[in-house]
């Protein structure tokens, strides 16, 4: 019964995967349109500093959510260790938390650096966009960095229920 519930949320979130697909092909074709459009109205180098922030926006924000990620897992791990548990462990975690709480930390400093970036590509855009064109633009930042976060946090669930599962089947004799 456990298994056939968990079977049944997974087979749920496949389905949203293949929705979040689906509106990511949606996104890069909006992005598309919207880069032929800078391109066509734009100095060379003002469409470089656009294609340059795109680009580095997915970058930074899966950078950012792999860390968090994963500094996550550490802190699970830390509190499951409690305070029983191999010492040299604990401390390799401790260290580990550390390490990725600074990465974090320098991920968040190039997160800030991309949004001073952002601003001065939406001034340079506004100078050659429509007011509408404009909206597109942010709508489209707007939409790409969520679509980024929701795929992300769908894998992880997905990946958590089918080790779940396989957990769950290795223990039935």
């Amino acid at each position: 019964e456990l298994m056939a519930g968990l079977q049944d949320r997974l087979r749920h979130l496949w389905e949203r995967r293949e929705l979040l697909l689906w509106e990511s092909r949606e996104c890069a074709e909006q992005g598309e349109q919207l880069e032929a459009t800078v391109r066509e109205l734009c100095k060379p180098n003002e469409l470089q500093r656009f294609l340059m922030f795109v680009g580095d926006l997915e970058k930074v924000v899966n950078l950012l959510l792999c860390l968090s990620s994963r500094l996550a897992r550490v802190h699970n791990a830390l509190s499951r260790a409690g305070t029983s548990g191999d010492t040299e462990e604990k401390q390799s975690l401790r260290e580990r938390h550390k390490l990725l709480s600074q990465q974090r930390e320098d991920a968040k400093d190039l997160k800030e650096n991309l949004d001073r970036r952002e601003r001065v590509v939406s001034g340079i855009l506004a100078k050659y966009l429509t007011e509408q064109q404009l909206q597109d633009y942010q709508h489209f930042v707007q939409v790409k960095t969520s679509l980024l976060i929701e795929q992300k946090d769908l894998e992880e669930q997905i990946k958590f229920l089918e080790e779940q599962l396989e957990r769950i089947e290795q223990s039935i004799p």
